[in-house]
């Protein structure tokens, strides 16, 4: 799937073809790259770097007004990563929008001095509804740059651009694929209407893809990020809806009973969900056209809510068939099952960290459910947030360092991030309604 933007979803995008691009300093993407942040520990100490406003190399109020957007583009989205910590502008002893942005126009003591580690500078001309962008990225103790690109497109394709230059970035800085091209999706509950809606990985431009009366459940990516599956009450009874992100286009899966809890296999077309064909729910696996393939439970207990390791080797589940719902994990090649979660009385909504290693889920104690993270072999249980409303339906980014999750620490359910050791829990966006049920996409191109 191609990544539009939010606002035309659905409608032909055309991006202004970048016009060029190269890196500068080419041994900063070598594996040396990787020692400026911990990879065990990413968010245990944050890299202070600055973020100056871009030098406008076309003199016009609209090219500085482009310049500051681009900067807090660039900054914003830096920041939510949670590996960063941005130096307070005030504190700069020197401007490269009057001095210049390349390595013999900067003294790198300047920035040094103020604790900045990494330093990003840019240029950007403007023409018409042409915009062209030269960024730098630099580590002030060496006095070296790290790798530079240019970009050219349109104005309104400025965040498509600055985005591209941050997933570059982190891939350089960790090792691994940033989050910048993905999409949360999620339900919205507003007054009788229930509706699914998406967007950008930071809560930006969120859009309606459907818009009912009926409840409406679960939505769930594909792992190509083309279409959504989700569940439906549309006509009384829950059926399995698959819909496509660019045409719109919807299907139904359903069979007597319960359909419920649609998820994708990774790198499959088929998918799993909870149906009652056989009078129990049961978690079934589905062709690509709905046809029942297998059955992957078989219990006197409820089994609901698949997730699967990210081979596809392995699924995690809830079922009741202790009594009380909990997470077990099914080994799919030898069919063995055993149980994950043995503290606490009702756990759920558990999700497969994209490493392989961990699972989230939301665990509920007292009348409020609150988020944990376990291990896949058991071990390492923590928990992630407490004393702050009823915390749901955590699911992880696609580079498995960020969870979003549905909270009413606010008095409402609305939709927050943190990171994957539970700090800085923020809001993801402002809207109004009810906020549930997110799931965060595979990590796309950005186009």
């Amino acid at each position: 799937m191609q990544i539009k933007g939010l606002a035309r979803i659905g409608l032909i995008l055309v991006l202004t073809i970048i016009i060029g691009q190269w890196a500068w300093g080419s041994a900063a993407h070598s594996e040396a790259a990787y020692d400026y942040i911990n990879i065990s520990e990413p968010f245990l100490k944050k890299i202070p770097i600055a973020v100056p406003v871009f030098k406008t190399m076309t003199e016009s109020d609209k090219a500085a007004d482009r310049a500051h957007q681009a900067t807090n583009i660039l900054s914003d989205g830096l920041e939510f990563t949670g590996y960063f910590k941005l130096v307070d502008p005030a504190a700069f002893l020197e401007q490269p929008r009057d001095k210049g942005i390349t390595s013999a126009d900067l003294n790198f003591g300047n920035w040094t001095d103020i604790g900045a580690e990494l330093l990003i500078t840019g240029g950007l001309w403007l023409s018409d509804d042409t915009v062209r962008m030269e960024i730098r990225l630099f580590d002030t103790f060496k006095g070296e740059l790290l790798f530079g690109k240019r970009y050219g497109g349109s104005q309104s394709d400025m965040r498509q651009m600055l985005h591209r230059f941050c997933d570059e970035m982190v891939y350089r800085l960790t090792g691994k694929q940033g989050l910048f091209g993905s999409q949360i999706v999620f339900i919205n509950k507003q007054g009788n209407q229930n509706a699914i809606y998406i967007c950008g990985f930071d809560g930006h431009a969120p859009q309606r893809l459907t818009k009912s009366q009926a409840i409406t459940l679960f939505p769930a990516w594909s792992p190509d990020g083309a279409s959504i599956a989700y569940t439906s009450y549309a006509g009384g009874s829950p059926s399995i809806l698959i819909r496509r992100i660019d045409s719109g286009k919807t299907r139904r899966i359903a069979y007597d009973g319960i359909n419920i809890t649609p998820t994708w296999l990774p790198g499959q077309p088929g998918l799993a969900a909870t149906l009652s064909v056989s009078g129990d729910e049961e978690i079934y696996l589905l062709t690509e056209s709905g046809k029942i393939d297998k059955r992957l439970t078989d219990s006197w207990g409820i089994d609901v809510s698949p997730t699967f390791s990210p081979d596809g080797k392995k699924m995690a589940f809830v079922s009741k068939r202790a009594g009380t719902p909990q997470i077990y994990i099914k080994n799919l090649e030898t069919d063995e099952t055993r149980r994950l979660t043995y503290e606490g009385n009702y756990n759920t909504e558990p999700d497969w960290s994209p490493d392989g290693e961990k699972i989230v889920y939301s665990a509920m104690e007292g009348g409020q459910a609150d988020i944990f993270v376990i291990g896949t072999d058991g071990e390492g249980l923590t928990q992630l947030t407490r004393n702050a409303g009823s915390n749901e339906a955590p699911a992880w980014s696609p580079d498995g360092t960020l969870i979003v999750f549905s909270s009413t620490r606010s008095g409402t359910a609305k939709l927050y991030v943190m990171t994957a050791s539970g700090t800085d829990q923020r809001p993801l966006l402002d809207m109004a309604g009810e906020q549930i049920l997110p799931d965060w996409s595979p990590a796309m191109e950005i186009k």
